[in-house]
């Protein structure tokens, strides 16, 4: 079952996220199996993220990249919402 994450940090910069997004690269996970959509909005001193994963399990897996990533730059994302998605509309 497709999932929605929503991670919503106290404070994030865009200039933390592109960080975020160049380790990731770095990693080899910037297009991570599993992910169906991402989406970084917001101002730029207040941005938040909104995934689309395949599975609870893709997004388990990449969290295990992700997290000492986030935990590199001194960044906390706080705890995600994580749903069902009951429809997408591209």
């Amino acid at each position: 079952m497709a999932i929605g994450v929503y991670f919503h940090p106290g404070s994030m910069t865009t200039q933390q996220y592109d960080q975020v997004i160049s380790e990731l690269d770095a990693a080899g996970e910037g297009r991570p199996a599993g992910r169906i959509y991402h989406t970084c909005f917001g101002p730029d001193d207040n941005v938040m993220v909104f995934d689309v994963w395949e599975s609870e399990q893709a997004f388990q897996a990449f969290g295990a990249v992700l997290m000492p990533i986030l935990a590199k730059l001194g960044l906390d994302a706080g705890d995600p919402d994580v749903m069902p998605i009951h429809n997408m509309i591209f």
